[in-house]
């Protein structure tokens, strides 16, 4: 068909569309539809890293998150096959579970000395095992960051690996209870996956339904939209999301109206999304003012979503 008749079949279809009453997204799959298999509107479950709750014990920190109503603790994976059992005891009897576990491994999925691959397969797993002990969503991992090398170049065969490393590695986190998380970064920071769609796809093609991936709303500057994000990814593939200020990495309402986080939260809505968003950031002010006003920013922007 060439272009003149192709533009031609492609109003009047869109003309026959509007004579019959229905919405074009009634009838023409799309990103309305995509990623629609989850358990209906979801829920605002908020999660805090370690460091986000003021308090000079882990205990004073979880106290803090319940009087705030905060669902999700993500700790680091850094020592985490150590403190099983101190997480453990310290959520006994609490509204608040483990989320996703903040990396903590050594070397690199990606990494072209062989030392270093093999340091990243054993911390990584010791990791993925203690995440599943203590019921975590997964196990949140970057292929490289630019400073890591040396590292396989950014090519098909490079993908070809790392969806067969990844498919080894999601395996076993299913064994575990859990999964293994592919975090997109911006380009500053990584040279490769840098958006949540192409993450989605390495998901699906890794052939295990153990790898998964994550949007960071900081991070997303990569995306041209939020929305459209999260919406190739679907409940499918998206396991956790990040939180921060939009400009500076700080508190969420801290750079002002740059903070705005509907459209996104409006595409977790529509694919039923019930992990958690976490708070991934600093704070340039009192963490016993910005972290509460943060809190009720997030949780009026998705009432708005």
């Amino acid at each position: 068909m060439d272009r003149r008749n192709f533009i031609g079949r492609t109003i009047a279809g869109a003309a026959a569309v509007a004579l019959s009453g229905l919405p074009l997204g009634a009838v023409s799959p799309g990103l309305a539809d995509k990623g629609k298999k989850g358990n209906g509107p979801a829920g605002l479950r908020l999660s805090f890293q370690e460091g986000i709750a003021p308090g000079n014990s882990l205990a004073e920190k979880l106290d803090y998150m319940e009087k705030l109503g905060i669902a999700g603790f993500e700790p680091g994976g850094s020592g985490l096959a150590g403190r099983v059992n101190e997480i453990q005891q310290a959520l006994r009897g609490r509204d608040i579970k483990v989320s996703a576990i903040c990396a903590g491994f050594s070397g690199f999925i990606l990494a072209e000395d062989p030392k270093v691959k093999a340091e990243f397969d054993s911390t990584m797993r010791e990791i993925v095992a203690a995440a599943g002990e203590l019921g975590s969503t997964g196990v949140i991992m970057v292929p490289a960051f630019n400073g890591q090398k040396p590292c396989r170049p950014h090519t098909l065969q490079t993908r070809e690996f790392l969806v067969e490393q990844l498919h080894e590695l999601g395996e076993y986190a299913l064994k575990c209870g859990t999964t293994v998380i592919l975090e997109p970064l911006n380009r500053g920071e990584a040279f490769y996956l840098r958006q949540v769609a192409d993450a989605a796809a390495i998901c699906r093609d890794s052939g295990s339904a153990g790898v998964k991936c994550m949007g960071d709303f900081w991070h997303m500057q990569e995306e041209t939209s939020d929305y459209a994000a999260f919406m190739a990814a679907g409940a499918e593939y998206l396991q956790h999301v990040h939180v921060a200020s939009r400009g500076r990495r700080i508190m969420p309402g801290e750079d002002g109206e740059a903070d705005n986080y509907v459209s996104g939260m409006r595409a977790l809505k529509e694919i039923g999304y019930d992990k958690y968003v976490s708070f991934e950031c600093g704070t340039r002010g009192d963490r016993n003012v910005t972290v509460p006003a943060a809190v009720a920013l997030l949780r009026e922007q998705w009432e708005k979503a």
